[in-house]
């Protein structure tokens, strides 16, 4: 199997397939790919456990109740959904990784995508996701998205940093993270939850983005149209409705 990464701003991630080597990502993911390559799909990524259970705790994380499964000879081709970064993390027993709920865009035959961590908040700035995580674990290669610029820092035992929730794209099982709800700034805008940040405790190295997708659409809304008349006159036009369509899914 050879794996190569394409482009810049909005980059590709090529995998070309030897007979029978094997690559899986959630439904959709696929840009394209040559005649040659077979596709199924499964519930069970490889490794270990599998079956409805595991199904519905990818579907919580970001991901799907079944999984598609690549198989070669050939070549099958991934591509970011925003402007950012598409990197490789090699996942051993033990050592489990962490990603946003949408970074995840595929990986190799061993590889096992859970629910990390779900917790919804009432304030709009978090796209209405809330701050969802799936957990990679098992034995493979991982290929992750990251939007916008990544940053990282390798924190040593018992050092915190906080984080806005759309900005943590990925870190190591070994960090500790919490939900810090920080009080006296609530307003209309976060909701009555206040204001949330994710309390990343050492060791171990965390990822995170600049422009996460949640925030870009948010970023948007006023321009899209359907929130009263100066939003309305903003967004109007063919181009606002098309991509309040593409954001809306």
């Amino acid at each position: 199997m050879q794996a190569e990464v394409k482009g810049s701003t909005m980059p590709i991630l090529e995998v070309s397939l030897g007979q029978g080597e094997q690559v899986v990502s959630t439904h959709g993911e696929l840009a394209w790919m040559t005649q040659s390559i077979q596709m199924s799909q499964t519930a069970n990524a490889g490794g270990g456990g599998g079956g409805l259970m595991q199904g519905l705790k990818r579907a919580v994380g970001g991901g799907g109740i079944l999984l598609t499964r690549y198989e070669g000879p050939g070549a099958v081709t991934f591509a970011a959904k925003v402007p950012g970064h598409i990197m490789p993390v090699d996942i051993t027993p033990g050592q489990a990784y962490f990603v946003h709920r949408h970074g995840w865009l595929c990986g190799t035959q061993g590889i096992t995508p859970s629910v990390g961590m779900q917790q919804t908040f009432r304030g709009g700035v978090y796209g209405g996701d809330g701050f969802v995580l799936q957990k990679l674990a098992g034995q493979g290669r991982a290929w992750i998205e990251l939007s916008g610029e990544l940053t990282t820092y390798d924190l040593p035992p018992g050092q915190t940093l906080l984080a806005h929730p759309g900005h943590v794209g990925m870190f190591q099982g070994s960090v500790q993270f919490q939900i810090t709800r920080m009080r006296g700034i609530a307003n209309a805008f976060f909701g009555g939850d206040g204001f949330h940040l994710v309390a990343l405790t050492g060791p171990g190295r965390i990822w995170l983005q600049s422009m996460p997708l949640a925030i870009l659409a948010h970023a948007l809304m006023p321009y899209l149209g359907g929130g009263g008349d100066a939003a309305k006159a903003a967004g109007a036009g063919a181009a606002g409705g098309m991509i309040g369509d593409m954001l809306r899914g």
